[in-house]
């Protein structure tokens, strides 16, 4: 193992790349999906590299063998991390998603500030640290990942154990007033510097954790300029650096362009002739603004008459944290909006939304893409937003318009060809639908071009080495194959154990 000694790549997340499903048969594993999957695999893979992560339940010894039987050649190891069904509540689902989630989106009046969710989150970071210490070595580089692990260097460092570590926080940093209501605003802010490269998503998220250190009494002093600057705390010094993450751009144009989405995408026209299809696709949650989006459109429809019967909203809603009540009461707000909207409006042969709650196929959610010519993306608060982008990358014909809220985090980077809009301005959002519905062919193709090559040149490879080379100036290229690499697991098909 020629690299073995120059130090191997350790992601840590809260979740391992892959999902365990309990069924009548047994657990059923399925390989993960998403950005941060299709990211790091390839450092990790067939080069001696692991992931750390919980494996989304809490059953310790049998999850060890069913890793071990069923992942023997992916080209990288998991190792999982056991929380209790304790630590999955107040932790998952107390600290993590009643205070971080929602006070870094803006939304603090959501926030549940228990004293017991913050010190299970400072003891499962401790599991997750006792697990990354076991596993890896004083010269390996730890990649820890989001707002479930803001303490994982600082607990490494209260055990003893040095270790080179980067940090990326997948969501907003939200601005000085804000995190000032956190009760835990100091020790949060600690164990960050404890890190030596802290990354965000955009410029403005790294300008307020700086303005946050400043307020707190830190003595900050800042050097360098661009997208990485260092911030000296007193002897200390951390490298701070904005990196959006993005998609893989040319798998995304490649299944957009096969054949059997093409099919998909013609059958879906066949069943909506004649009118622009506007399309909302969201995973359930009170950040992305669903129902402010489906009041805009309501609005839309009662200003602009134009569009009735002439578009068609696809709302897309993907299930989650079905078993929270604010998610509950957030779904039945949803559906009643649809059902007035639809009881007002739908004429003989036209229903203005078609409301979807379930997660869709890769093959049909390429083909709305496809199918779309507006797609309306209209979050009230998001670290990136890389529905956006994967609109735009599937736009083949260039004949879309993206209407984009200006507060996610891929305004930055699309603001140029996109319509930008407040989401909670319903007039402003109504009129920007009727704008898309009206523009001209010729401004279509000029804007989605200038979309296009954004999303291509600043890809999800590209977001990847830009971290690496502000952690270890180190790219893609500098973790090479192991020569005859044995790897501990297998990335298969879905499969019952």
């Amino acid at each position: 193992m020629e690299n073995a000694s120059k130090g191997r790549l350790i992601a840590i997340s809260n979740r391992l790349p892959i999902v365990l499903v309990k069924t009548r048969s047994g657990w059923m594993v399925k390989p993960g999906s998403g950005g941060l999957v299709t990211a790091l695999a390839p450092v990790l893979r067939n080069r001696g590299g692991i992931w750390i992560g919980w494996c989304g339940c809490s059953n310790g010894g049998e999850i060890d063998e069913i890793l071990k039987e069923a992942h023997r050649h992916a080209g990288y190891s998991l190792h999982p991390v056991v929380l209790s069904e304790e630590d999955i509540r107040d932790y998952y689902y107390g600290f993590s998603n009643e205070v971080i989630w929602p006070l870094f989106h803006d939304l603090q009046t959501r926030c549940t500030f228990k004293p017991q969710y913050w010190y299970s989150y400072c003891n499962v970071n401790m599991k997750f640290a006792d697990v990354a210490a076991r596993y890896s070595r004083e010269q390996d580089y730890l990649w820890v990942h989001d707002y479930h692990l803001m303490l994982l260097a600082h607990a490494l460092r209260e055990k003893g154990v040095r270790r080179k570590t980067a940090f990326f926080l997948h969501i907003p940093f939200p601005t000085t007033d804000i995190f000032m209501k956190l009760p835990w605003r100091a020790q949060v802010l600690n164990a960050l510097l404890e890190y030596d490269l802290i990354g965000f998503q955009t410029q403005r998220d790294r300008r307020h954790f700086i303005r946050c250190l400043k307020l707190l009494g830190k003595d900050v002093r800042i050097r360098g300029r661009g997208g990485v600057v260092n911030v000296i705390i007193g002897d200390r010094q951390v490298r701070v650096g904005a990196f959006p993450i993005s998609i893989d751009y040319k798998y995304f144009v490649e299944r957009a362009s096969s054949r059997e989405v093409a099919d998909a995408a013609w059958y879906l026209h066949e069943a909506l002739p004649d009118r622009q299809v506007i399309l909302g696709i969201d995973r359930l949650d009170y950040t992305k603004g669903i129902p402010e989006r489906l009041e805009a459109f309501r609005n839309a429809l009662r200003n602009f008459p134009a569009l009735r019967e002439r578009v068609t909203l696809v709302q897309v809603v993907v299930p989650s944290r079905e078993e929270v009540v604010a998610y509950q009461v957030l779904k039945a707000e949803i559906e009643r909006l649809v059902g007035e909207i639809n009881g007002e409006f739908t004429r003989s042969g036209w229903v203005p939304i078609h409301y979807l709650y379930r997660s869709l196929d890769q093959t049909e959610l390429l083909a709305y893409y496809r199918l779309a010519e507006i797609g309306l993306i209209t979050p009230l608060k998001d670290g990136m937003n890389l529905v956006a982008k994967e609109y735009c990358a599937c736009n083949l014909e260039e004949n879309g318009v993206l209407i984009l809220s200006e507060f996610a985090g891929a305004a930055a980077q699309l603001y140029r060809g996109a319509i930008m809009v407040n989401p909670y301005d319903v007039e402003g959002v109504s009129s920007a639908l009727y704008a898309a519905f009206s523009m001209k062919h010729v401004e279509r193709k000029a804007r989605m071009k200038k979309l296009r090559r954004r999303v291509r040149n600043r890809d999800i490879f590209w977001w990847v080495n830009n971290f690496l080379m502000a952690f270890l100036s180190k790219d893609l290229h500098d973790f090479p194959e192991i020569e005859d690499y044995m790897p501990d697991i297998q990335e298969l098909p879905d499969q019952v154990l």
